[in-house]
C-alpha cells in the first residue's frame, strides 16, 4: 500500500493549536486575469480562450497526474489519487538505535541469500489505523476529535522481538515486520480512541484482531511464501544477536497522524 510518507516538504504541527491545512494553490498568474486594459480586438468568428484565472476556478477539469512507478520504487497506490483527498494514517514513531541498524544489515543479507531482496523502511513506525482518505475540510475536525479522545491516555512502553511476514491487500508489497510482545493491551486502548474518531467520519476502522508490529523492510510483489520459508533462520538471528535476544523498545509517548504532507502530534501524559 502506497501511502504518503514523509518527504522534505513535510511539516509537523502540534495538535494543541490545529489550523486547517491550506489546500494546494491553484490560482493562475495575475497577468492572465482581465484586469488591465487590452488593445481593441477586431471581431472574429473564432472563440477567445478563457482567462487562466477563470480556468483555475474549476480544478476538477484538469487531467489527473499519471502514476510514475519508478519514482516510488515500483510501489503502486491502493487507491486513485484525487485532488482534495488526503491519505491519512495514525501511528507511533520509532527512532532506531545503532544496534538496530546492525541487526537490519544482518537480516537483509540473510533474506537476500534466500532470494528475497528487501528494501529497508525509510522511517519506522507502529500503525494504529489503516490508511484512509480524508477530504481536505475534514482534517481539522478529525484532528480535534483525536485530541479530545486521547486526553485520558497515558504514556507507556512496548517491546517487539518476534518476526512476522505481512502482505498488503492488493498483494503488491510484502513486509518483514517485528511483532509487539508487550504493551498489547495499552495499544488496543489507543486503537479504540482512533476507531471512534474514524467511525465519526464513516471511515474504515483498524483490524479486529490486529498484529501490532514495526515494519522493518519490504519488497515489491507477493513474496509471503519465500519469506516464511526463511523466517525461522531470520528469527534465530534476532534471538542470538550479539549473544542475546534482541528487543525493539518503543516509547509510546507521542501519537502522530500523517495526512498528506502534514504531521499532527499528540503528546500523551506521563
Amino acid at each position: 500500500m502506497l501511502v504518503g510518507y514523509s518527504s522534505s516538504s513535510d511539516e509537523e504541527s502540534d495538535a494543541g493549536g490545529v489550523e486547517a491545512v491550506a489546500a494546494p494553490d491553484h490560482h493562475a498568474d495575475g497577468d492572465d486575469c482581465p484586469m488591465k486594459k487590452k488593445p481593441k480586438i477586431e471581431k472574429s468568428s473564432a472563440r477567445l480562450p478563457l482567462p487562466g484565472c477563470l480556468l483555475s476556478m474549476f480544478p476538477d477539469d484538469e487531467e489527473p497526474q499519471a502514476e510514475e512507478s519508478p519514482l516510488h520504487d515500483g510501489r503502486i497506490r491502493s487507491f486513485k489519487h484525487e485532488r482534495g483527498n488526503w491519505a491519512t494514517y495514525v501511528y507511533f514513531p520509532y527512532k532506531p538505535e545503532e544496534e538496530f541498524g546492525d541487526l537490519m544489515e544482518v537480516l537483509m543479507s540473510a533474506a537476500a541469500a534466500f532470494g528475497v531482496a528487501l528494501t529497508p523502511q525509510e522511517e519506522f513506525h507502529l500503525s494504529l489505523s489503516q490508511t484512509v482518505v480524508l477530504r481536505h475540510h475534514w482534517i481539522q475536525p478529525f484532528v480535534q476529535g483525536l485530541k479530545a479522545g486521547l486526553a485520558p491516555c497515558k504514556r507507556f512502553m512496548c517491546s517487539a522481538s518476534r518476526l512476522n511476514v505481512y502482505c498488503n491487500a492488493e498483494k503488491t508489497r510484502t513486509f518483514l515486520g517485528m511483532e509487539v510482545i508487550t504493551g498489547h493491551a495499552q495499544l488496543l486502548n489507543v486503537v479504540r480512541v482512533v476507531d471512534r474518531t474514524l467511525t465519526d467520519f464513516h471511515l474504515d476502522t483498524f483490524y479486529q484482531d490486529p498484529s501490532f508490529h514495526v515494519s522493518l523492510a519490504w519488497c515489491v510483489g507477493d513474496f509471503t511464501v519465500q519469506l516464511k520459508q526463511c523466517l525461522h533462520e531470520l528469527q534465530n538471528l534476532v534471538d542470538n544477536h550479539e549473544e542475546e535476544p534482541y528487543h525493539l523498545w518503543l516509547d509510546c509517548a507521542e501519537l502522530r497522524c500523517r495526512t498528506g504532507n502534514k504531521t499532527f502530534r499528540f503528546p500523551l501524559d506521563a
